[in-house]
């Protein structure tokens, strides 16, 4: 699940910042309840890991809803079941808004946003919330569509996948101009990488720079220098240079030996 945790705090923290909330929490619906994985502000670790019932409490009524719900005074609220009132006043939150997270029909997690002070949110908060939740909603879908992709594939053919996607994956997030972008991106291309089979073979250190792994994923599929530098956007230069230096590292003397040597060390999938 580190995965879709990485995912969870970047549009955590992207809410917070658009929301202009200190507390922003929140999580995925996992056997039916909803899981608190995901905090950007809390000063305890009190909700951390807390499993929510459908119904019960604010975020429980969401689920069961399907629609934003906020209260200005959670300890005094009467819309509301005080299940979880122990770990939500011991972190000092006083008004809160959930948001549900949809995709594929059903309600996936759920996004808070508090402060510890009574206040009614506006149509701001609730929309940013809400834009994040849709962002995390196509997030889900996405992951789940690869998902039942590669388990309807053949071992063989799985492997084939795992490559391509590994390779676009490489290639998209070397376009992005967002730093935190391109990080989560490249996090879920080195999953790619440990979903593979097998164990890195013992031997020398080797240590590839994102650039020269860019290059080498390309390669591996079977694309020539001008191909790969059109999928970077880089120079055929550049990309001799990088796969001369990805060479030399692996003690490879030719393309096909560099991408054998990369996948033994697992530094490709």
């Amino acid at each position: 699940m580190s995965d879709a945790r990485s995912v969870l705090h970047g549009e955590l923290a992207g809410a917070a910042r658009a929301a202009g909330l200190p507390v922003v929490f929140g999580g995925e619906v996992i056997d039916g309840r909803l899981r608190l994985s995901g905090f950007v502000g809390t000063r305890t670790s009190a909700l951390h890991n807390l499993d929510v019932l459908p119904g019960a409490g604010l975020g429980g009524r969401v689920l069961m809803q399907g629609h934003p719900i906020a209260v200005s005074d959670y300890g005094s609220a009467r819309t509301i079941t005080h299940d979880y009132d122990r770990p939500v006043l011991a972190e000092g939150l006083a008004s809160i808004i959930a948001v549900p997270v949809r995709a594929g029909g059903r309600c996936r997690g759920v996004l808070y946003g508090a402060v510890r002070r009574p206040v009614t949110f506006g149509d701001r908060v609730r929309d940013a919330l809400m834009e994040s939740g849709k962002r995390l909603a196509r997030e889900l879908s996405e992951r789940d569509a690869l998902t039942a992709r590669l388990e309807s594939l053949s071992p063989a053919a799985t492997r084939e996948e795992l490559r391509s996607v590994h390779s676009e994956l490489r290639a998209i997030a070397g376009a992005l101009p967002d730093p935190e972008a391109r990080r989560r991106i490249y996090a879920a291309a080195q999953r790619l990488v440990e979903l593979g089979e097998g164990k890195p073979v013992r031997g020398p250190q080797v240590r590839l720079s994102t650039r020269e792994t860019d290059v080498l994923a390309q390669v591996a599929l079977g694309c020539t220098n001008g191909e790969v530098a059109e999928r970077l956007s880089l120079s055929r230069e550049t990309v001799k240079a990088y796969l001369g230096s990805v060479m030399r590292k692996l003690d490879a003397h030719t393309r096909h030996e560099a991408v054998v040597k990369a996948r033994r060390l697992m530094l490709l999938p």
